[in-house]
């Protein structure tokens, strides 16, 4: 057998990095009303729609793919307590000093950069939006993984939209120029 009828196509790892997030409760438009938190205050005209399709556009990178499958996986195990020990024990309590759910998440976000890595610290830090909901565990369940992962896609999607805003001023044009579709208005 050779690498090549080993590999995984993109659609099925796009498609079940997605379907986990789901999965744990997580929706694009709770990611996107972080990114536009972090944002509408530079972009006027900006839409939750804009941040939705950026936060999509993220989700198609593998690496954000990876990270979302392997620290979901790890936190669905330690709900069913199938780690071993002393494994189990630190993300089930989320230890503090523990640090491979933020570097897996960080490891992700470096594909956007300087803005999307201090982005990340930012969001780490602040628990904003549904990463607060998250890290607390309202509604039960282990996501010491999940709540970094969402926080490192964030990051991404407002760094992604940094980088087209300052593209389109550099065009002339602003976000209000262009559909969340990607389409230009003008």
């Amino acid at each position: 057998m050779n690498k090549k009828e080993l590999q995984v196509s993109s659609e099925v790892v796009a498609k079940a990095a997605r379907d986990a997030l789901e999965r744990r409760g997580v929706t694009l438009k709770d990611i996107a009303e972080i990114v536009y938190e972090m944002q509408f205050a530079y972009n006027d005209g900006l839409t939750i729609e804009h941040c939705i399709e950026s936060v999509d556009k993220v989700l198609y990178k593998r690496e954000i793919q990876h990270a979302l499958l392997v620290g979901i996986e790890l936190d669905e195990l330690a709900e069913k307590k199938l780690l071993s020990e002393p494994l189990q024990q630190l993300v089930e309590s989320d230890e503090g000093l523990f640090g491979v759910d933020e570097t897996i998440a960080l490891g992700a976000v470096f594909t956007y950069g300087s803005i999307a890595v201090t982005t990340f610290g930012h969001l780490d830090k602040q628990k904003i939006g549904i990463i607060q909901k998250l890290d607390t565990k309202v509604g039960n369940g282990v996501h010491t993984f999940l709540d970094d992962l969402v926080g490192s896609i964030a990051a991404s999607a407002a760094s992604r939209l940094a980088h087209r805003i300052r593209d389109l001023e550099e065009q002339g044009k602003s976000i209000k120029d262009i559909n969340p579709n990607g389409t230009t208005t003008v």
